[in-house]
């Protein structure tokens, strides 16, 4: 592990932002895939599961965006030309309330998860998150994870900032509202190449999630049913693309967090910044 350089704070860290789906909640993520599948097919257009993700991690417009310049030939044969912006805005308008809807079915934890925000809180830090999802799906799936006991000290979506993932906005209003400073004192955690990017972008250190996340977008049953090796080849493809991107520590799911956390605090402490 090589950093950039040192600086003078040595106060240890005092935040963790999580994402969401694939991170805290929804192992897989499967909220927004299960949606877009649902869209598309709704239109004629049959897209699979990996074009259902292409773009996770985004803002859910930008997510849409990113499918349909995937998927572009294919809705050029049914709908006779390539897909426009005015398309974007059409099948946006009825994605959003059917994310909306459905979000609060996918907000089961992360086995772990609860155990982890108990040794976040139990330092003393703050706990903040960022999505890809607007307000109103923030809304309905933050309530129905408060039901399970997760809580955050602080939610932001991109409707909240100038710009969502990758952009940096989300993790800089996070700080103000969790007061906390410098970013050095702030570690980003998501399952998405966007993730890593907002948390680099920001200066945060980025830890990257491998094995629950959108990359693998297995099931816990599917995940536990694969062979050693096969976990240990998707383990390494994953967290090969997640370090490409910059995280600095790479953990298999949330469960696996505190250690890594505690590791980064000794760094910070030291004077050792991302």
């Amino acid at each position: 592990m090589s950093f950039r350089c040192q600086h003078h704070y040595v106060g240890g860290l005092q935040a963790v932002i999580l994402d969401w789906a694939g991170t805290a909640v929804d192992f897989g993520s499967f909220a927004p895939a299960a949606v877009f599948l649902r869209l598309f097919e709704q239109h004629g257009v049959t897209i699979t599961p990996a074009q259902a993700r292409q773009g996770m991690g985004l803002m859910k417009k930008d997510h849409l965006r990113s499918i349909l310049q995937e998927v572009g030939e294919l809705w050029r044969q049914s709908h006779g030309a390539l897909p426009t912006e005015n398309d974007v805005d059409r099948l946006y308008q009825e994605f959003e309330p059917l994310q909306t809807a459905s979000v609060a079915e996918y907000a089961l934890p992360i086995a772990g998860l609860l155990d982890t925000v108990a040794f976040i809180r139990s330092k003393q830090w703050k706990i903040g998150t960022t999505t890809g999802y607007t307000q109103p799906m923030m809304a309905a799936l933050a309530a129905a994870a408060r039901s399970y006991g997760y809580e955050p000290d602080a939610i932001l979506t991109p409707s909240d900032v100038p710009a969502g993932r990758p952009a940096p906005w989300m993790c800089y209003r996070l700080a103000m509202e969790l007061q906390v400073y410098p970013m050095a004192a702030v570690v980003k955690v998501g399952d998405t190449l966007p993730d890593i990017e907002e948390g680099i972008n920001a200066g945060c250190w980025s830890v990257g999630v491998a094995l629950s996340g959108s990359m693998a977008g297995l099931t816990r049953a599917e995940l536990d049913a694969l062979g050693t090796e096969e976990v240990a080849r998707l383990r390494l493809e994953i967290s090969q693309r997640l370090r490409a991107a910059g995280a600095h520590f790479v953990v298999d799911t949330i469960a696996d967090l505190p250690p890594v956390l505690a590791v980064i605090d000794i760094q910070v402490r030291q004077g050792l910044h991302p």
